[in-house]
């Protein structure tokens, strides 16, 4: 009980495909960790469209998941993963399924609201542009690491 408690209130998680919860509208997919902290459904709503708002996804509140397109689908995500205002975000591949463009958008959001918070990111990604968002870089190649600091 007690890890199941920290990873709904100081992790976040964000999938390359969303893993959003397609019988739910966006805006309670955004509010289910929340919900499951407590929340009523009116003040989880009311953070969850807070989050959306940021991520530019508000106007999809009413939406189910496959209803949106690829890259709002993977903000709504983000929005889902930081609205409980997490210490850690995990993100794996969070670019991976989406366009340049959308995936683009989606790490200027992410990494800005992370910042925003405080929160740290741990990100995996096979792809260089995304992995040019860190501050830090870890390359693990045939079992071997090696770290890579970069100029903030």
């Amino acid at each position: 009980a007690e890890r199941s408690a920290l990873r709904r209130s100081d992790f976040g998680f964000v999938f390359q495909f969303g893993q959003l919860v397609p019988e739910l509208t966006c805006v309670e997919n955004v509010a289910l960790p929340l919900r499951l902290n407590g929340s009523s459904r009116k003040d989880a709503e009311r953070t969850a469209l807070g989050w959306m708002e940021r991520l530019e996804v508000h106007d999809l509140k009413a939406k189910r998941p496959g209803e949106v397109s690829g890259g709002q689908g993977q903000r709504v995500a983000v929005a889902r993963a930081l609205v409980t205002g997490p210490r850690l975000l995990f993100a794996d591949e969070p670019t991976g399924a989406l366009d340049s463009f959308n995936g683009e958008r989606v790490m200027e959001l992410l990494t800005e609201a992370a910042r925003s918070t405080n929160a740290a990111v741990v990100l995996v990604t096979h792809e260089t542009r995304v992995a040019a968002y860190s501050d830090r870089e870890v390359v693990v190649r045939d079992g071997k690491s090696r770290d890579m600091e970069r100029a903030v």
